[in-house]
């Protein structure tokens, strides 16, 4: 209400706009900044990249937003059911009337961001399979050359070094620095691998890798949780050894890794085998082959003495084996002597049965039966053929008695139309004027119809 010049109280009347405008700049001016807690839903991100979402508890909620310059640095990833606690400013959006908080700040609540973080990049990985056992490569057994990436200035690269040397003092081992946490951390553990993955084919290669680095709380391991690193190690052509942090602690890089230690100097005697003890077993082994080739020969020995006990002498055999040569060679030729005048006593009997079945005289006796059938054939054919004569003349009359030639010859004419050729056989058949052909036995005229006679 305002009070006008006459001193009467006038109705103040608000627009939607003025109105509006009014409770914005209140609330804005009353909550600048206000932390707030509760639970995330229809959490939505458009094209545009922000985060839009409600918070709300048991008896309310409000709408909120986190826009894409401020949510590009969470370290995890909002989604519904998420109780989180942040800071954000009261506003009013104007075209609907609504209040809603703009986020500048979030966090998980009753969970840091780094280990939700974690927990999302470790499933993720999970189900891409990078933590399958199938991909882990066996250690090799007596490497030759060892990379540590590690910081060059703390007491992991000291305490694995010394137990190294302490095992196996002759091995080659090469210290790659990296910075183990920080903002450049990821990139100097990623140039590693990358640079050990370039050598991996020249003579200068490393056998093993061991990724190393003292214990710290999970903001000082959050390089070996990042995905940059997991992705880098598992990428690693060259067996990696993971030894991050105490023995409680597990980063995403020892569940990408081949193999993982509890301690950086448990990753040294796992790589490392102990040379005093390799030693000892090999002469062990060569005392075990010497003492197994000895027992052998002597059993060869004793072996070769029983069998020279029982070898016949050498002439007495070929002594035998003349004799048998000689009683071999008698059964030989009389098998030779009785096939051979069986052979002549067949061949004896095929030659009477040849000559008794002489080809000459089955020819002479079959060119008779030949001359016989000739003879009589050459009658027969007479006989018909006078048969045929006589038929054919007796036909040949009876076709001259009936053959129109025979007709005219006595003097009668045939008389057909031109060009058609037709027989004329009653005078109804022609007409005045029309040309015809008389046919006799020997010649013929070509007439025209000049009159036609009925009844002659």
């Amino acid at each position: 209400m305002v009070k006008s010049n006459n001193g009467q109280i006038k109705q103040r009347i608000y627009s939607v706009s003025e109105l509006t405008l009014s409770i914005k700049s209140l609330l804005e001016d009353k909550f600048p900044f206000v932390w707030i807690s509760g639970e995330i839903s229809n959490f939505r991100i458009p094209v545009s990249g922000h985060f839009y979402f409600t918070v709300k508890d048991e008896k309310a909620q409000i709408n909120a937003v986190m826009f894409r310059g401020q949510n590009r640095n969470l370290k995890f990833a909002p989604g519904d059911g998420l109780s989180i606690i942040g800071l954000g400013r009261i506003s009013v959006y104007e075209p609907r009337g609504s209040y809603q908080i703009i986020f500048e700040l979030l966090e998980p609540l009753g969970i840091g961001a780094l280990q939700i973080a974690f927990e999302q990049l470790k499933a993720r990985l999970s189900n891409e399979g990078l933590f399958d056992e199938k991909h882990k490569r066996p250690l090799p057994f007596l490497p030759k050359k060892i990379s540590v990436i590690t910081s060059p200035t703390g007491s992991v690269v000291h305490d694995i070094l010394k137990i190294v040397y302490r095992r196996f003092p002759n091995l080659q081992v090469e210290i790659i620095p990296v910075k183990v946490q920080g903002d450049d951390s990821e990139k100097n553990i990623v140039s590693a691998f990358e640079l050990l993955n370039l050598r991996s084919e020249t003579r200068d290669r490393s056998d093993a890798v061991i990724l190393a680095r003292g214990g710290g709380s999970i903001e000082d391991l959050s390089a070996f949780n990042s995905e940059k690193v997991a992705r880098a190690v598992s990428g690693s052509k060259i067996p990696v050894i993971s030894a991050i942090g105490h023995e409680t602690d597990f980063t995403i890089s020892d569940f990408v890794a081949d193999l993982r230690a509890s301690t950086p100097s448990a990753a040294a005697e796992l790589i490392v085998n102990n040379k005093d003890e390799l030693v000892s077993r090999c002469a062990g082994i060569k005392n075990l082959l010497i003492s197994c080739f000895l027992n052998q020969i002597e059993h060869l020995k004793i072996k070769t003495n029983q069998i020279s006990k029982r070898l016949v002498n050498p002439k007495r055999k070929i002594q035998d084996i003349r004799l048998k040569i000689d009683d071999l060679t008698s059964r030989l030729i009389r098998m030779l002597e009785n096939n051979l005048n069986l052979k002549k006593e067949r061949l004896a009997w095929r030659t009477d049965n040849l000559q008794a079945n002489n080809p000459l005289i089955r020819i002479r006796k079959l060119n008779e039966k030949l001359q016989q059938s000739n003879d009589s054939l050459l009658i027969y054919i007479k006989i018909c053929l006078d048969n045929k004569h006589y038929l054919l003349r007796e036909l040949s009359s009876r076709l001259n008695a009936l053959s129109p030639l025979s007709i005219l010859a006595r003097g009668y004419s045939i008389t057909r139309t031109i060009p058609e050729a037709v027989i004329v056989a009653d005078a109804k058949d022609v007409v005045i004027g029309q040309d015809i052909e008389v046919m006799f036995a020997k010649n013929s005229l070509i007439c025209r119809v000049e009159r036609i006679l009925n009844n002659g």
